[in-house]
């Protein structure tokens, strides 16, 4: 059973957010450094600027809704300049690593992209995101190229809807 949920976040949600891209074990991978107060302010400054302007798109809090546990992130970013892509993202905080949740987010952000005019997911990884990677093939992505994605590893994975 889904017990997850997702809310856009809004300006009073951004200690959940530092508290995730602060944690030098979650963003690993991903930017391979934590993120500095200033930085993460300024990010989150943007974030709730565009989940403003875009309905159906944005950054989202992933939230246990029987605990209320706030649980990770997941992002469906329109591409602006092709109007028929998104990207698709989801961190976790790492004590709900191996509970199945990055799974449940990514069908999540899928069903949410396939109710737009979007026929197009992207997902940027860590090629040694072994988990992630294993997430996004079991939902259809397949690998489109190996690549350097502003000076760090990268994989890029797509997938139709």
């Amino acid at each position: 059973m889904n017990q997850l949920t997702l809310h856009k976040f809004q300006s009073k949600d951004f200690d959940d957010y530092f508290r995730l891209v602060s944690n030098e074990a979650v963003m690993a991978m991903i930017t391979e450094r934590s993120i500095p107060l200033n930085e993460a302010k300024e990010n989150f400054r943007r974030i709730v600027e565009r989940n403003a302007r875009l309905n159906e798109f944005g950054s989202y809090k992933v939230v246990d809704r029987i605990t209320n546990q706030f649980v990770g992130f997941g992002s469906l970013i329109l591409n602006e300049e092709q109007a028929v892509e998104a990207e698709l993202g989801y961190m976790l905080l790492p004590e709900h690593w191996g509970k199945g949740y990055g799974s449940v987010i990514a069908d999540l952000l899928i069903k949410k992209a396939s109710n737009t005019t979007v026929n197009r997911l992207t997902a940027m990884i860590d090629p040694k995101n072994i988990a992630s990677r294993k997430i996004l093939i079991k939902k259809g992505f397949v690998s489109e190229k190996v690549c350097e994605i502003d000076e760090l590893p990268g994989e890029i994975l797509t997938r139709e809807i």
